[in-house]
């Protein structure tokens, strides 16, 4: 999918407006997903998994670099991501439909801390820039 230069602006001003470090983000949307994705938390059991650990702080903010990374080089989504796309498939082997189970909790996450600010046009630019991200991270499992 690609972005449009109203999408790119629709992120950048997302991401100003948080009041939060991306890396919340990251934490929170993780939070997320093991409630409502429990399955998830199959790939994590070595963390402490309680809401707000340290463990989930920490992988919180992997997440968060990741996704700043990949809105820092959108012109390159696939290269900024090319390391975290090869260690998943070939390391984690996490399973792929995780990817698009975070990025739901991602948009909630997002839309929790931006309110009103979360419009449908910031809403649509998040959802391709994160199918954007899943596409990347799962393309070495074809």
């Amino acid at each position: 999918m690609v972005l449009t230069a109203e999408d790119r602006r629709q992120l950048q001003a997302s991401v100003a407006k948080l009041g939060c470090r991306i890396e919340d983000i990251g934490a929170d949307a993780l939070n997320r997903l093991f409630i409502v994705y429990p399955q998830s938390k199959t790939y994590f059991a070595h963390f402490n998994l309680s809401p707000g650990s340290k463990d989930i702080v920490h992988q919180g903010e992997k997440v968060g670099k990741a996704l700043d990374n990949a809105l820092k080089h959108l012109d390159d989504v696939r290269g900024s991501l090319a390391q975290l796309s090869d260690l998943h498939a070939y390391n984690l082997r996490v399973d792929p439909v995780n990817f698009g189970l975070l990025s739901k909790c991602i948009q909630v996450s997002l839309a929790t801390h931006l309110r009103n600010e979360y419009t449908a046009t910031a809403s649509l630019a998040w959802d391709k820039f994160l199918e954007q991200v899943s596409d990347n991270l799962c393309e070495k499992y074809r």
